[in-house]
């Protein structure tokens, strides 16, 4: 159960950044448009896009040059390698000279399971817990699929809500961006249920992302979480919350009210805050140490981060797959 604040108001997120930039966890890395911005533009195809190729474009620009041309389409030219592959387009854009990689099918599937339950309506800033989802989840189906991976996506509340099988033909990623950009917050939680449901669904091992708020008993997501592994897949939590749902920053007495069952109570902040912020640490940790234990890679992400710290995570997971 989470408590909305009943009001109209956005909350002021303290310390937040520019919207065109913030400053790089990764040593000189730039990081790339903020989600505020992002909701601005209408088609998650081309925001994915404008990410990924953003976060690549970082990548090369940085000194982790070993680490981008793992990933990316392109890694920088070396004496001997073969002209007929040099990108002479890139060359005249940028000036510098990179070999385009034609890499061999794969095989793997790469699976998107967002949480559209009620609250993940929530939010104190620009952006939902919901719409980020889809900006994370788009950017990271644009980069499997440029890593010729298949995507697949669930998404859910109490039932599944859409269900596209993971494929790599022509068209499918626009089935993918259509499905993800009509996504609406729905009825009640039952996360752990849809979890055991999607490692019954899925039958072919790879790597699940799962992109929800995690507002269910701890104990029960993690053998959920556990049942997707049990199934031999990698699995990534992505922990979504808006800032004020970790920091608990009212101030005056507010009137909550449940995002699903739409009980209210009053609240004098000062009396819930101390309270609010043990049991929600306490959340955190068992899911952060329940994660580590079955060697599942988890990250909290907050409504008003850039998407970089998922996309590392993502690559990484993949390098290690």
């Amino acid at each position: 159960m989470f408590w909305k604040r009943k009001t109209t108001e956005g909350i002021k997120l303290s310390g937040s950044q520019p919207a065109w930039e913030a400053p790089s966890p990764s040593g000189g890395i730039p990081r790339f448009l903020a989600p505020e911005v992002l909701a601005r533009i209408t088609s998650l195809e081309l925001l994915a896009r404008t990410v990924v190729e953003g976060f690549i474009s970082g990548l090369h620009r940085s000194p982790f040059t070993g680490f981008s041309t793992e990933f990316a389409e392109y890694r920088q030219y070396m004496p001997g390698d073969d002209l007929r592959y040099l990108d002479w387009k890139l060359l005249g854009r940028t000036d510098r000279y990179y070999i385009k990689k034609y890499r061999a099918d794969t095989n793997s599937q790469c699976h998107i399971l967002i949480d559209a339950s009620a609250s993940m309506r929530y939010t104190t800033g620009p952006v939902t817990k919901l719409q980020y989802a889809q900006f994370l989840g788009s950017s990271l189906a644009y980069l499997a699929n440029a890593q010729q991976d298949a995507v697949g996506l669930i998404a859910f509340d109490e039932v599944v809500r859409t269900h596209v099988p993971a494929h790599s033909r022509s068209g499918h990623m626009r089935t993918i961006f259509g499905r993800m950009e009509q996504l609406e917050a729905g009825n009640v939680t039952q996360l752990s249920s849809m979890l055991h449901q999607a490692a019954e669904r899925i039958t072919r091992r790879g790597i699940i992302v799962v992109i929800s708020d995690f507002y269910d008993e701890p104990d029960d997501i993690i053998s959920a979480l556990q049942h997707l592994r049990f199934k031999g897949n990698d699995v990534i939590v992505f922990h979504v919350l808006d800032q004020n749902e970790v920091n608990f920053d009212f101030i005056e007495p507010v009137m909550l009210e449940d995002s699903e069952t739409e009980e209210q109570i009053h609240v004098m902040p000062d009396i819930l805050a101390e309270g609010y912020r043990t049991t929600f640490s306490e959340h955190l940790e068992k899911l952060r140490t329940g994660a580590a234990r079955n060697r599942i890679d988890y990250e909290l992400l907050t409504t008003n981060q850039p998407l970089d710290h998922a996309l590392f995570s993502f690559l990484a997971k993949r390098a290690r797959q």
